[in-house]
């Protein structure tokens, strides 16, 4: 899932994508989208904590996740949204940056980080041929805690053997450049990444 409206500029960290040795990148709304209805998404958690006689103590969907585990019902709300995740990953769309990394255009190492569930990421991913682009998937649930918390990004980085400060994460919303803030890593835009189109034009 992604932030919108996104106020991440165009001209956002180009050098900070250019010069990476190893890229992290969001799922939704980054590489690819996900067609899901977050509002049912929304109306099904609510549901779930009702199922329990309990009252919602927040509108917010991610909130209400991270709420869940001190009612009780973590599984349950964690159960309806990735139902709604794996579904719309199957019928998601490829977006340009996706298709940039399908193509092959950029041979550096690539990992994705994402907010929402490991197995719909990989549905995902291999409905549009890209499971073999990236090195490593983190969803909110490969780890003990969920973006814009550090430890997802930091995670994909480990897996790719890249420190911070040499890579970079690129994503299409505010809580992705808190992530990367808080994880020490360069942030890119979307329309940053996609500005550089020929790999071996990056400054070393």
């Amino acid at each position: 899932m992604t932030d919108r409206p996104s106020d991440v500029g165009d001209s956002s960290g180009t050098d900070a994508f250019v010069g990476a040795d190893a890229v992290v990148y969001d799922l939704d709304g980054t590489l690819l989208e996900l067609v899901v209805d977050w509002d049912r998404v929304a109306d099904d958690v609510a549901a779930a904590y009702a199922a329990h006689a309990l009252i919602p103590p927040t509108d917010d969907l991610w909130s209400l996740l991270d709420a869940a585990g001190e009612y009780g019902i973590a599984d349950d709300v964690e159960g309806a949204i990735a139902a709604h995740e794996r579904a719309g990953a199957a019928r998601s769309r490829l977006l340009p940056l996706g298709d940039r990394l399908l193509a092959g255009v950029d041979d550096r190492p690539a990992s994705v980080c994402s907010l929402n569930c490991e197995e719909a990421c990989r549905i995902a991913l291999d409905e549009h041929g890209l499971t073999e682009a990236v090195d490593a998937v983190v969803g909110r649930d490969t780890v003990e805690t969920h973006k814009p918390d550090p430890e997802s990004l930091l995670a994909a980085l480990d897996e790719l053997g890249v420190s911070p400060e040499r890579a970079a994460f690129v994503g299409d919303s505010p809580s992705d450049a808190v992530t990367a803030d808080r994880a020490g890593v360069p942030f890119a835009s979307v329309e940053a990444a996609l500005a550089t189109t020929d790999n071996s034009s990056r400054a070393r």
